[in-house]
């Protein structure tokens, strides 16, 4: 990797590491809420759709926004979500989610915060500070507990949405992350989110040359970063980010359907 190339990562990351990134991300969200458990659960709901196109899935994040009515935590842990997701449950929610999925992924969301507290203490006591273990811990869950396809069976694929979720706890000091989780997960054992879009980038700027989008892929493009970013390597999604913003005239990339 030439000086260059780390020069424009850096300069990159410092331009759009701003408040300004939240509008039209789903990391909006957990900014609308108040109270460490419910933008932690803010958060995870947000992650659970956030991909596609976002003019289709931040309207089904908003839905769960005003059906909660500010309080994700309360909706979730007490079931409130059963009676806003009625029906025989084949109807869709969200592309490829019925509405059947959703309440699935709910009720097993529910039954680990009843039965460990909240997601943080779940995970806590299970990551060693550790992000991949703390995706492994998460994904376990929801397999063992009823729940398929809103959260990956395992960490075989790149598991995006979750590296995505686990930036925002966990990266402290930033205008967009919220740093919750920075007491139970070094930020420097993040793993950056890999979609295709983000692969693509990648592999032009040569930081990979992998075409897949997998969790072998994310941790090598993850190296790559710590070289210009050693202390916190997912600074780097900001400069990415931006990189493809500055690459592509329509502006804000989308989301690839990637988990």
């Amino acid at each position: 990797m030439n000086d260059s190339i780390k020069d424009k990562l850096i300069c990159l990351a410092g331009e759009y590491e701003t408040a300004a990134f939240l509008e039209g991300d789903p990391s909006w969200f957990m900014h609308q809420v108040a109270g460490d458990a419910d933008r932690e659960a803010m958060a995870f709901l947000a992650q659970s759709v956030s991909y596609g196109s976002r003019a289709q899935f931040l309207p089904r994040i908003q839905w769960m926004l005003e059906r909660s009515q500010g309080h994700p935590d309360a909706w979730v842990r007490g079931g409130g979500f059963e009676a806003d997701l009625k029906g025989d449950g084949r109807e869709c929610f969200y592309r490829l989610y019925t509405c059947a999925t959703m309440r699935d992924f709910l009720r097993a969301y529910s039954q680990l915060m009843n039965e460990h507290g909240s997601l943080k203490q779940y995970v806590g006591a299970r990551a060693e500070k550790d992000a991949e273990k703390a995706i492994g811990a998460i994904c376990s869950w929801f397999a063992s507990h009823g729940s398929r396809g809103v959260i990956p069976a395992d960490t075989a694929s790149a598991c995006k949405r979750l590296c995505m979720f686990l930036r925002w706890m966990v990266r402290s000091g930033s205008p967009v992350d919220l740093g919750l989780w920075a007491d139970i997960i070094d930020r420097r054992s993040l793993i950056m989110p890999l979609d295709t879009h983000v692969l693509r980038q990648a592999v032009g700027l040569g930081l990979l040359s992998s075409r897949t989008a997998s969790m072998s892929a994310a941790i090598r493009l993850t190296r790559a970063l710590a070289q210009i970013f050693p202390d916190d390597p997912l600074k780097g999604d900001f400069a990415l980010f931006g990189y493809g913003v500055s690459a592509e005239p329509a502006g804000r990339p989308r989301l690839i359907a990637e988990q």
